[in-house]
């Protein structure tokens, strides 16, 4: 794609950056075929490509973001299926994150905007604010009907009904492997994740010591920087990474770590992404450090080799993260695991498309988000499943949310099949 941005504005690391994605596109179109939005909506500015040619006229001309602009780029998942597919490597994820930065800096959003993604943005990343925020949930749910915001109704039937109470596994310290010592691993616990399903951290944890791993659960370690960067909140996202960084890097000079254990795909894609975050940044050793140890919870099994197992037989509907499979390219390893550990694994149709979920999607763009959500359940309730597993916390609450059978993290089902107790949501 040709590009005319002068001489001064390459100066900008920003739009240098830009400058050379965009010039890496060829305008040939194959994201259209994979993009989840503009297979519903059938609307070229819908798609990535379309959406290209949006944030190239923007920066290019260096205008201020106009609504037509951000209407397209806030209805992107950001589930990445373009790069998946795009034979020329386009680094959609990197463009689409200089255009945001620029709409944040540029366009002033309707004051319920605002008032919703500030909500967001200081509830979703504390564990606690989150849990206060699910139990007032739960109290205004009656009054759905009188929301006058879609979104905020989105948010009330997102809600559990109940949340379970905080696990002590969750606080700083550290377990022992039950077998030899082969490797000494950080954990990151998540945010939400803590509120909304304890059993996925304590599952994890009970899995890798069996593997023979010495798990820590670092000190003072809060939100990745994910979701707020997902929001294109920079600002916010990076003030979060930046304190994840810390945290970790305290944890590997306490005795070196052999990596950074994941079982949130959406936050995995983050920080194997710190240092490109970083770069130049007086940090960024030490983000590229963190960000080589990340390593996904089934990437690490994969290769470190799962314990002995009693296999479980179950038929299992394998649901893909568009984090785990786009983000970072993880598709076999969950998969493989899950048939080696004795179960009967089915894949759904189209499994590269979406959920809807994608961080604060569902909440921000609810009725794309339904859609999204209804083909996704018609394609995995096809595969007569008896257990759904997901990698990642959002795809569980968003599948789990349409559907009644039971939703599990992939890592609960391959800590069952190793000797753990059976997932609660099997039922007794």
């Amino acid at each position: 794609m040709k590009t005319e941005f002068t001489a001064e504005q390459l100066t900008d690391p920003g739009l240098a950056e830009a400058n050379k994605i965009l010039r890496s596109c060829v305008h040939c179109g194959f994201c259209t075929a994979t993009c989840p939005t503009f297979l519903i909506r059938g609307d070229e500015l819908d798609s990535p490509r379309g959406r290209i040619y949006l944030m190239k006229d923007m920066l290019e001309s260096g205008r201020p973001a106009d609504e037509k602009t951000v209407t397209h780029i806030d209805r992107c998942l950001g589930c990445l299926a373009c790069m998946t597919t795009c034979p020329s490597g386009v680094h959609y994820a990197h463009l689409l994150e200089v255009g945001k930065a620029h709409i944040a800096a540029t366009y002033k959003r309707p004051w319920r905007d605002r008032a919703l993604r500030w909500m967001l943005a200081r509830v979703l990343p504390h564990q606690g604010r989150f849990r206060l925020a699910m139990l007032g949930a739960k109290l205004a749910r009656p009054f759905r009907r009188l929301m006058p915001d879609a979104r905020l109704r989105a948010m009330l039937d997102m809600a559990p009904p109940s949340l379970p109470p905080r696990s002590k596994n969750d606080d700083a310290q550290t377990f022992a492997p039950v077998t030899e010592k082969r490797a000494r691993v950080a954990l990151m616990i998540g945010c939400a994740q803590q509120a909304l399903n304890t059993d996925i951290n304590e599952a994890t944890i009970r899995l890798l010591r069996r593997a023979g791993c010495e798990v820590v659960i670092p000190k003072d370690f809060g939100c990745c920087g994910a979701m707020t960067l997902h929001m294109g909140r920079e600002d916010d996202g990076r003030g979060s990474a930046r304190a994840a960084i810390a945290s970790l890097i305290a944890a590997d000079r306490d005795g070196s770590l052999d990596a950074v254990i994941i079982n949130t795909s959406g936050c995995g894609t983050t920080i194997k992404d710190y240092g490109h975050l970083f770069a130049g940044d007086d940090i960024e050793a030490d983000a590229n450090r963190i960000a080589a140890l990340a390593k996904d919870v089934t990437e690490f099994l994969a290769a470190h080799g799962l314990p002995e197992t009693i296999p479980q037989p179950a038929r299992v509907a394998y649901h893909s993260a568009c984090s785990l499979q786009h983000g970072q390219q993880i598709k076999a390893a969950p998969q493989s695991l899950l048939r080696s550990a004795g179960f009967e694994v089915v894949e759904p149709e189209n499994p590269h498309l979406c959920c809807g979920s994608a961080g604060t999607y569902n909440m921000l763009q609810p009725e794309l988000s339904a859609e999204l959500k209804r083909r996704k359940l018609a394609t995995l309730d096809a595969t007569a499943p008896q257990i759904i597993a997901a990698g990642n916390i959002g795809c569980m609450v968003q599948i789990g949310s349409g559907t009644d059978t039971p939703v599990v993290h992939t890592v609960e089902l391959l800590d069952w099949a190793t000797g753990g107790p059976k997932p609660a949501a099997l039922g007794a």
